[in-house]
């Protein structure tokens, strides 16, 4: 960079997206050791916006730090390579940069300084509720992205890092060994839920080329900012029902709280408590399912969606599910009924690459989840679409890459459309019941013995359904 042109410096402007700069640059003849040279005072009277300010100041400083880290890595590869040159290829070179970076950052990660709140819970050594995970996840997000200055790419190695330093802290959050794929998936799909609704960053965006943007993903519209007007009147719009009879504050402030990344949990549940009665009116005189969601959107969080199936029926949706594939996975593989179905056959080729026992459980339990229609006997396209588009009216889960621990994706849809994202197939299970009860949905006759079978056992029933 020290040695290039202002034309130079003009074209590195533009691919930053800071090209309303470049007549500024011209006229000063802002060369790139000129560039390097630029302190905050000159910043500041060469660009007027603080958030180009901002922005070129963290490129410079981001460029320095690069370039001092490569000089004092290449000192030791070159005063290496004296001693072992035939180690030093150019293949072997590039992926020592590489190791070296991650061992650099590995040696500098540290646990965040959890909140008070956070802290109280986790000196109990209790395993937390849903919103304190979601509470201990976005604050892990935040530091991470601090320690790779600014990036929301972290790769699977760092990942690791950051969740062994969790569970090494705090052994008890490692429920039943599964701990680290659980708390390691919460934390990449916190920073998807980050990257989606970005669409000023050059790193987000590449990435969204790169690896294809799933269609119909709009950016998210926080409440302080202007919002269009479609947005802005979904909120503003009410049942005539509604208004005037009190709920109508509950309601807005339900859907500004949505728009925010930082929730007050503790207030969403009180307010989805003082609303459950006109919640329920309407899903009882069936409001069209999209405008129960525009006003209730927290129903689109599982902890939300579990906590309503809780208050109608008193039970515990997410335990329960964890304990029926618990007990049921090795009868459900076992069965005849299921040796040759491709989920088997796709089972059998994935437990030969792993040793882990988290790992072999977690795939078994996955297996056994989408395995259940097949005992029964019904119609496995209304329980879940694997690798494939959703085509359902009732609720049904969309599973990707079931398999694969680090690009599995289970959701839940809706009359095609989809609800929520969900942390693996416990959670999904677990949704796709609770959704029927929730929305007061009538269950297809082609699906019917395998939810039998699951309410039986969510429910205690005496005399549960059993296996063929």
């Amino acid at each position: 960079m020290e040695s290039w042109s202002v034309e130079q410096v003009c074209s590195w402007l533009k691919q930053r997206n800071l090209g309303e700069l470049v007549p500024k640059f011209r006229e000063e003849e802002v060369s790139g050791a000129a560039l390097l040279a630029l302190n905050d005072r000159m910043v500041q009277q060469l660009v007027k916006k603080i958030g180009h300010q901002a922005l070129l100041m963290d490129l410079i400083k981001k460029y320095q730090q690069q370039k001092s880290g490569l000089e004092s890595l290449t000192y030791c590869c070159e005063t290496a390579s004296q001693k072992f040159p035939e180690v030093f290829s150019g293949k072997n070179l590039k992926s020592l940069f590489a190791r070296h970076k991650t061992l650099q950052w590995t040696s500098s990660y540290a646990l965040p300084d959890f909140p008070y709140d956070v802290k109280c819970v986790l000196a109990e050594k209790k395993c937390p509720d849903h919103s304190m995970r979601i509470r201990i996840i976005e604050f892990l997000q935040a530091d991470m992205t601090k320690y790779l200055e600014g990036s929301l790419y972290p790769n699977s190695q760092q990942y690791n890092i950051v969740v062994n330093a969790l569970l090494q802290a705090y052994p008890f959050l490692d429920e039943d060994g599964n701990g680290f794929l659980l708390w390691k998936r919460a934390l990449k799909d916190r920073f998807k839920y980050i990257r989606r609704p970005i669409e000023d960053d050059e790193q987000v965006l590449r990435n969204k080329c790169k690896f294809g943007h799933r269609r119909g993903q709009s950016r998210k519209y926080s409440f302080a900012e202007d919002k269009p007007d479609d947005v802005q009147r979904q909120v503003e719009e009410e049942p005539a029902h509604l208004k005037g009879s009190g709920m109508d504050l509950h309601i807005k402030w339900l859907n500004q709280e949505y728009m925010k990344t930082q929730r007050n949990w503790e207030e969403v549940d009180n307010r989805m408590n003082v609303t459950i009665e006109i919640r329920r009116k309407m899903i009882s005189d069936k409001a069209p399912l999209k405008d129960i969601l525009r006003l209730f959107p927290f129903l689109r969080c599982p902890y939300q969606l579990f906590r309503e199936f809780q208050l109608l029926t008193h039970m515990d949706i997410h335990k329960k599910t964890a304990e029926i594939l618990e007990i049921y996975s090795e009868n459900i593989l076992s069965l005849y009924v299921v040796r040759n179905n491709p989920i088997s056959i796709m089972l059998q080729e994935n437990l030969k690459q792993h040793t882990e026992e988290h790992v072999l459980k977690y795939m078994k339990m996955t297996a056994a989840c989408l395995l259940l229609p097949e005992v029964f006997g019904d119609d496995s396209s209304l329980f879940a679409a694997v690798n494939e588009e959703v085509k359902a009216v009732t609720p049904v889960l969309e599973v990707k890459n079931p398999f694969n621990v680090n690009s599995c994706e289970f959701a839940l849809y809706i009359e095609r459309e989809e609800l929520t994202q969900l942390d693996d197939c416990t959670m999904a299970l677990a949704a796709l019941v609770a959704a029927f009860h929730v929305f007061d949905i009538p269950c297809p006759k082609r699906i019917h013995r395998t939810l039998n079978f699951l309410e039986s056992l969510v429910f205690e029933v005496r005399n549960p359904a059993s296996l063929p």
